[in-house]
């Protein structure tokens, strides 16, 4: 059974950078033709897929995030990590992990999410 887990900061303040890991079982983050990816939901608002790493660590991005996202990988401890910086209050969702067999591909496994509240 594959699962994901995010962690990060319960609150971030506006300029800040957000900084979320998502830590992965049940399968290997270098498995082949597998992808590692990012979502967040802003309250009311329909999904927003903000980028993602494959198998090979190589990365994609959302083009509207890509000035501010970075994507990476631990491999060692099977975790890839986001990093969206210059937040501002519009930024406030869920955000979550992902992971499926191609991109654009509909998604196998989801973490649970986490709320990322940005306010001063």
């Amino acid at each position: 059974q594959v699962q994901l887990q995010e962690s990060g900061p319960g609150l971030v303040k506006p300029s800040q950078t957000l900084s979320l890991t998502c830590t992965v079982s049940g399968d290997s983050i270098t498995t082949d033709v597998s992808y590692w990816t990012w979502i967040r939901q802003p309250s009311g608002k329909t999904l927003e897929w903000m980028g993602a790493i494959g198998y090979s660590g190589s990365t994609y991005y959302n083009p509207s995030l890509k000035s501010r996202t970075a994507i990476s990988r631990d491999t060692s401890k099977n975790q890839f990590t986001l990093q969206v910086s210059s937040l501002t209050p519009e930024a406030t969702a869920v955000y979550s992990c992902a992971s499926s067999n191609g991109l654009p591909c509909e998604y196998d496994y989801w973490g649970q999410g986490t709320q990322v509240p940005v306010s001063s």
